[in-house]
């Protein structure tokens, strides 16, 4: 297909409330969206690194430029005919997972859209019906995640993901795990500590905790492997996994038991596949993650939810667990307890809203061939 015009529009999406973790709190999220125009058809794709490069050397302004003045120009006009045909012609610029995935996303949407299939079914996944779970950043008090983990309960989530930082570390997960001994639980680190604290780590392996997400360096492997070799909790991998040459090495030196997905992190739908591949070849089961994305980004990550080894329950949220108004159209909505449904339209099934992509809108640019 030729891509006859792109469209690329960084936005700031107010929370109902902040979001903290160990990399700080965020009272918005910020995004680019990119629209990839090829005749009558068109796709969308939503990426999100954030306001800060603080979850990853990323943040949204630079992406908004890099993606409108370096990657763009790369891809108008072209004819491309694969996701990896498009990787291709970004391969020659190094990082910049998250401006990629952008285009990769809004390409995958708009392939699907012309072959007239949903995207989840056109990247091979199995099962409409995907499990989300509930995940909590770190809360004014020990009480209020209490409430939130009992209402969690109720609603019927299996497992529950809780922001872990210091200060917010070890006498939380005990109070946690006294009033909920039987729940699945796992902790994310975000990349908050070093090896140095590797007595503080050991002492999570009497929480009988799921796993133990991202706990070193953003861009480490082998202290993760040397950590993963003290410890009996399996360790996730999340920021460190970019593309299939890192999850190929932290598989081989035994950094980790799990991997999270993120699609926006590893530059799209097209290397996600192909890490879960590398990741089930390997035994390593994965996950699918995200970074509070509107129902845009969510409906991609959904699609990859419904991939063979997805053996978790997924970070995707309804709506009105972040939002009062989603920016995407149909809203992130539960099909059932815990559950999402995969939409049977053909892409993604999920556009955004013109007037709130106006209304939000930071900066904007259209190219056309």
């Amino acid at each position: 297909m030729k891509i006859d015009a792109i469209e690329i529009v960084h936005v700031a999406m107010p929370l109902i409330y902040p979001f903290r973790t160990a990399f700080g709190n965020n009272d918005t999220i910020e995004s680019v969206f990119v629209r990839l125009s090829s005749g009558e058809h068109y796709g969308w794709g939503e990426s999100s690194p954030w306001k800060l490069p603080a979850y990853s050397p990323e943040c949204c302004s630079a992406q908004f430029l890099i993606s409108r003045d370096i990657m763009a120009p790369l891809l108008l006009g072209k004819d491309i005919d694969s996701g990896d045909g498009l990787q291709d012609h970004l391969s020659g610029l190094k990082g910049n997972y998250f401006a990629k995935a952008g285009f990769d996303l809004a390409w995958w949407d708009l392939h699907a859209k012309m072959q007239g299939v949903p995207l989840w079914q056109l990247i091979g996944g199995k099962n409409a019906t995907i499990e989300a779970g509930a995940d909590f950043g770190v809360m004014e008090t020990i009480d209020e995640l209490f409430k939130e983990m009992y209402s969690a309960q109720t609603h019927g989530y299996k497992r529950v993901k809780l922001k872990f930082r210091p200060g917010w570390d070890l006498w939380m997960i005990e109070a946690v795990r006294k009033e909920f001994p039987e729940t699945i639980i796992h902790v994310d680190c975000n990349s908050a500590y070093t090896l140095k604290d590797i007595d503080t780590i050991k002492e999570l392996d009497r929480y009988n905790l799921a796993m133990i997400e991202q706990p070193l360096m953003h861009d480490d492997l082998l202290d993760h492997a040397k950590l993963q070799a003290q410890i009996k909790t399996p360790i996730c991998l999340d920021e460190s996994i970019v593309s299939t040459h890192s999850a190929r090495k932290a598989i081989e030196c035994g950094a980790c038991q799990w991997v999270n997905i993120k699609p926006g992190r590893v530059g799209g739908i097209t290397n996600a596949v192909a890490i879960n591949k590398i990741c089930m070849d390997a035994d390593i089961p994965c996950w699918i993650g995200g970074m509070l994305e509107s129902a845009v980004g969510a409906a991609h990550c959904v699609a990859l939810a419904t991939l063979p080894n997805m053996k978790y329950p997924a970070d995707i949220f309804p709506t009105d667990r972040f939002y009062h108004d989603d920016l995407g159209e149909p809203e992130m909505v539960h099909s059932g307890p815990s559950e999402f449904q995969a939409t049977m339209k053909p892409g993604i099934g999920v556009e955004p809203k013109a007037e709130a992509l106006d209304k939000l809108s930071l900066s904007r640019a259209s190219l056309v061939a």
